[in-house]
């Protein structure tokens, strides 16, 4: 179903059983497949790629040569009807790719919104990405990578299937991320190691000085402290019963599967 709002280039095949909204423009030799959805007001330039099951949300705009919800990179995908689902308004630069899930996980790859996704960014199968997030140049994301929300991934990066990565961190150009990285972090290098906190980052988005202080303080203690981690985590849930900002930690701990970076 093709709203009547919508601008379809004549060059463009949208197959029978898309649901394209109001307002959506799409370009010049796009294809569009017929388990696809695509909300209002979204912009869709010049050989665009979008197969399905895939659902795409409003007021998203992709450029030239992206593919989105492609068949997965993994020997073991065998035609299952895994899906995509992209929230609002992100930006899907050129040659992007987007690949659905896998049935060996939850079937699914969800990026969330308002995220910006630069040239020849990679999102393979099953990973979860939050919200306001960028992905610089040819940043990479292998199968069932979790990216939270306001996070930085530097050009030329490369992410481990199974890695998390913590809101709020910044990862460097060219860093190879092999374990998890904790909220509010900034690190770099192959491979990847922590260089302290997003300071910056936390004052743009509205932190207050006492909160910065307690994320530093919890900074120090897991990379400064000698200290396990085993033993930090009771300090750290002590310290979130007063800082909420804190328990962005608390919780990732408890998710963490691969160790952290250090």
């Amino acid at each position: 179903m093709i709203h009547e709002t919508a601008q379809i280039h004549p060059s463009a095949v949208v197959e029978e059983g898309a649901i394209i909204g109001a307002n959506v423009k799409v370009g010049p030799f796009t294809y569009i497949g017929a388990d696809v959805e695509i909300g209002e007001d979204t912009e869709i330039m010049s050989h665009v790629v979008i197969k399905g099951p895939t659902t795409i949300g409003r007021e998203n705009r992709i450029f030239q040569f992206a593919s989105i919800g492609e068949e997965c990179q993994d020997l073991k995908f065998a035609g299952e009807p895994t899906r995509l689902e992209i929230g609002d308004r992100n930006t899907i630069r050129e040659s992007v790719t987007m690949h659905r899930g896998t049935v060996q996980d939850n079937g699914l790859t969800k990026v969330g919104s308002d995220n910006l996704f630069m040239i020849n960014a990679h999102v393979a199968h099953d990973c979860v990405i939050g919200d306001r997030c960028i992905f610089a140049n040819n940043a990479t994301l292998a199968g069932h990578v979790t990216v939270g929300n306001f996070a930085i991934v530097g050009g030329m990066s490369a992410i481990h299937q199974f890695c998390t990565v913590g809101d709020h961190s910044m990862l460097g150009g060219g860093s190879i991320v092999v374990q998890d990285v904790p909220p509010y972090v900034m690190a770099q290098g192959n491979h990847c190691q922590p260089f302290g906190i997003n300071v910056e980052g936390l004052k743009r988005r509205g932190f207050e000085k006492a909160e910065i202080k307690a994320i530093r303080s919890v900074y120090k203690s897991l990379y400064r402290s000698g200290k396990t981690l085993a033993e930090v985590k009771p300090e750290i849930e002590e310290m979130a019963k007063e800082h909420k900002s804190l328990e962005l930690f608390v919780e990732f701990f408890e998710k963490s599967t691969r160790g952290i970076i250090r």
